[in-house]
């Protein structure tokens, strides 16, 4: 296949279309990651082909899009099907069109080992931290949860009463319970009397509103002003909704959270890469070694498959079977 790099303009998609699209996908209450990263491969796809309309195009020229994006970008499978969703997405739910039989294939996912902290590993990256992003990868690491479950965290998910935090609308839009390590109790109280004075001070400013979703924000018109719906990890001053344009006090961004982890791991001498995420394969793999069976780490971490789970048996000290080498 000939380079074609150089043939895609670089002119930027604008215009009612994108702002139709958008629309479609905030009608079907798409994450905002998801619609910024759809939003990426619509613009790329349409630039790929010069500007055509998709609704003049279809399943051959996904298919070009698809093959240009493998042997010249040189993508991986999983960006690939990504870029995929994203046009699937586009066709079926905005164009009303269905793409048909596509060349394409969907590769099968290459199996990979999850980076995993040993318990002295974690804990020198966490007390190498402190104030609320200690607390943040505290969470992460007694509750397993993922990056945007625990920005997403409000105070009233906090049970303290039956020792358990509640994920609302995690991966796949599912509600589920998972543990609230008693070691982290007096530190989630100080967090969360901490809120209720930030709240305090932005009602007095008039500033006391929080994003709820919209349903919510329709039936209980007042809950949006409420302490127990405030972020259990506020942002440190309001910012514009990148939505509406409402100015009001959101989470903590995720690129503050990374950051402050890559510090604190490089200080403490920790050649693996660690992300968010590993904290969460840390503490399933924890409980593993503690003798949980793999279907209460299923639930605690939210898998819908319990393939996912079972990855972690292949991260043990002593491997899935318990060999031993010829050394020991």
């Amino acid at each position: 296949m000939n380079d074609i790099r150089n043939q895609v303009p670089k002119a930027p998609v604008r215009g009612q279309f994108v702002k139709q699209v958008r629309n479609t996908m905030r009608g079907r209450n798409l994450a905002l990651a998801t619609e910024r990263t759809y939003m990426h491969w619509i613009r790329m796809y349409i630039r790929f082909h010069r500007y055509r309309h998709p609704a003049e195009m279809g399943g051959a020229e996904v298919d070009r899009f698809l093959s240009w994006l493998a042997a010249v970008r040189r993508v991986s499978p999983k960006t690939q099907s990504i870029a995929l969703n994203a046009l699937v997405f586009l066709y079926r739910h905005h164009i009303k069109k269905e793409l048909g039989v596509l060349a394409y294939r969907r590769p099968r996912p290459k199996p990979h080992l999850p980076v995993v902290l040993t318990h002295e590993e974690a804990m020198a990256i966490i007390n190498g931290l402190s104030g609320r992003i200690q607390m943040f990868v505290q969470v992460l690491y007694g509750s397993g949860l993922r990056q945007a479950e625990c920005c997403s965290l409000r105070i009233k998910d906090i049970d303290f009463g039956m020792n358990e935090i509640v994920v609302r609308m995690g991966k796949g839009g599912k509600d589920r319970r998972t543990i609230l390590p008693e070691s982290l109790r007096g530190g989630l109280e100080q967090q969360i009397d901490y809120v209720r004075r930030l709240h305090a001070i932005d009602v007095s400013e008039g500033y006391g509103e929080v994003y709820i979703p919209e349903a919510l924000s329709r039936k209980y018109p007042s809950a949006k002003y409420e302490t127990g719906w405030q972020f259990l990890f506020p942002n440190r001053a309001p910012s514009a909704d990148p939505v509406s344009g409402v100015v009001r006090r959101h989470h903590v961004h995720p690129s503050w959270i990374r950051k402050n982890i890559k510090r604190a791991r490089l200080e403490a001498g920790i050649d693996k890469h660690v992300t968010c995420h590993t904290f969460r394969h840390s503490f399933a793999t924890r409980l593993l070694e503690q003798g949980y069976d793999l279907r209460t780490i299923q639930e605690l971490l939210g898998h819908s498959d319990i393939k996912t789970t079972e990855i972690y048996t292949h991260v043990l000290n002593k491997g899935g079977r318990g060999v031993r080498g010829p050394l020991g």
